[in-house]
């Protein structure tokens, strides 16, 4: 009676991954665990890459903005599915749902932007090491995070803009943990959601050549790297790129397929773990794999964690 009371509102039920209130709690809380995690490794970069004069190179200054990017991701989607399950009230306004959809894809395509300058931006580091400072200086550091923010911005503006045509009918269930479009056009009732697979399609496009950047910048990163005489300097090098290409394909991949592909009309295991994977997962490892290889990052941690003075 509840699901039909509230289904019958103008807004959009919440039912997570399972029907169980038992199974809700138990995801709820992985999911509040991965979310703390992430959010303080996120925030510790953030801050430390804002005060410690050690950092204010422009590799450091795209991390600050790829945190603050994760940090927010995770805030959009999270959190409300938790407080959602404890309460075990899963209603989100129609319009809260097309704020979580505007700001989900904004994020999501601004990291996608971000993690490909940073990658040009370890391409000119390796393979132009002696023209850097002309390449990548604070001006243009600064137009190119201007463009990655004004981008995902437009992006999610005609992303929303499509998904508002969606006329629903029937129950208005999600079984999903935020308001994600492919868990939307399984409540469409016409023919409207064309708009939007035209929107998904195009933006597909665009990331794609985004993805062929970032390999194209890693090949000549690696073919660079392997002529290194020093093996601890290879070592180096491979032990931050292939994690980060990892989860960056993970993040790619696991979202394509569910954004692609056609979604079925009940619940699958494999929807629930595409939806971890691209929302959850990326921003909650992107603090360990740029800090953990990163000797100049511990060091300001120690001496933030340390030091009863915070200063370079």
């Amino acid at each position: 009676m509840i699901v039909k009371n509230i289904t019958t509102m103008s807004g959009i039920l919440l039912m997570g991954f399972s029907d169980n209130h038992e199974l809700q709690i138990l995801h709820a809380l992985l999911l509040l665990v991965t979310y703390l995690l992430g959010s303080a490794g996120n925030f510790i970069i953030i801050t430390i890459t804002t005060l410690d004069p050690q950092l204010q190179s422009p590799m450091y200054y795209f991390l600050k903005h790829l945190s603050l990017l994760d940090l927010s991701s995770l805030s959009v989607t999270v959190p409300q599915y938790v407080d959602s399950s404890l309460t075990r009230n899963g209603y989100i306004s129609y319009g809260q749902c097309m704020m979580q959809v505007f700001s989900f894809i904004v994020l999501a395509w601004n990291e996608l932007a971000i993690l490909t300058v940073m990658s040009y931006d370890c391409y000119v580091a390796i393979c132009l090491p002696l023209h850097y400072e002309v390449i990548m200086d604070p001006r243009k550091c600064t137009w190119a995070v201007t463009a990655v923010w004004l981008s995902g911005s437009i992006s999610g503006t005609l992303y929303t803009a499509s998904t508002l045509s969606i006329r629903f009918c029937g129950d208005k269930i999600i079984h999903q943990f935020f308001c994600d479009v492919p868990q939307l056009l399984k409540l469409s009732c016409s023919k409207d959601h064309l708009v939007i697979i035209g929107m998904i399609d195009f933006l597909s496009v665009i990331a794609f050549a985004c993805f062929i950047g970032i390999i194209i910048s890693y090949v000549h990163i690696f073919s660079t790297v392997l002529r290194m005489p020093s093996a601890e300097s290879r070592s180096k090098v491979f032990s931050t790129c292939l994690p980060h290409l990892f989860v960056f394909s993970l993040f790619l991949s696991s979202g394509a397929c569910a954004y692609l592909n056609p979604t079925s009309d009940s619940p699958t295991a494999l929807e629930f773990l595409f939806s971890v994977f691209y929302a959850v997962i990326p921003p909650t490892l992107n603090p360990l794999i740029y800090s953990l290889r990163n000797e100049t990052i511990k060091s300001v941690v120690r001496k933030l964690l340390f030091s009863t003075k915070f200063t370079g």
